[in-house]
């Protein structure tokens, strides 16, 4: 019989696990998050099996809790994503990303003509699409997909 050996990640005492993460976007959320400019401790794991993304990446962060406002900024890089509230080593809320009616000041226009790629203009976008994120500029109407979905 074949021993299966596992590496458990260590529990967070109170904090925030993002979890259904796209692998390729783990390095988009820690920074839409401003992860990489904190203090608290940080677990990440990426990679990892996931029946629903294929590859999918996980964060742990110790003592942070995140406002809707981050957590729908989130939904821009990772839509399905989902978020744990842990107090007491217990998971005590359960969050669902959800894609905002409209972004300001997050992402970047894909038009590089648009005014706010070479003005001092705060972009603002109505998401077309939630599903595959799509978002049409205020000022140049240009749709910007997630492909090209580049975040400030």
């Amino acid at each position: 019989m074949k021993e299966t050996k596992q590496l458990v990640v260590s529990a967070i005492q109170n904090g925030t696990v993002i979890d259904h993460v796209p692998a390729r976007n783990l390095f988009k959320v820690i920074q839409i998050l401003g992860l990489d400019h904190i203090e608290n401790q940080i677990t990440f794991g990426t990679n990892l099996e996931s029946k629903k993304l294929g590859k999918k990446a996980i964060i742990k962060i110790s003592d942070r809790f995140f406002e809707d406002d981050d957590i729908n900024r989130i939904a821009l890089v990772a839509p399905q994503a989902k978020l744990n509230i842990i107090r007491d080593y217990e998971v005590v809320e359960k969050k669902v990303v959800e894609v905002p009616d409209q972004i300001t000041g997050i992402a970047k226009c894909m038009n590089p003509k648009c005014i706010t790629n070479f003005e001092n203009v705060v972009t603002r976008f109505r998401v077309v699409s939630k599903k595959n994120v799509a978002l049409k500029c205020h000022y140049c109407e240009k749709i910007t997909n997630q492909e090209n979905l580049q975040i400030k």
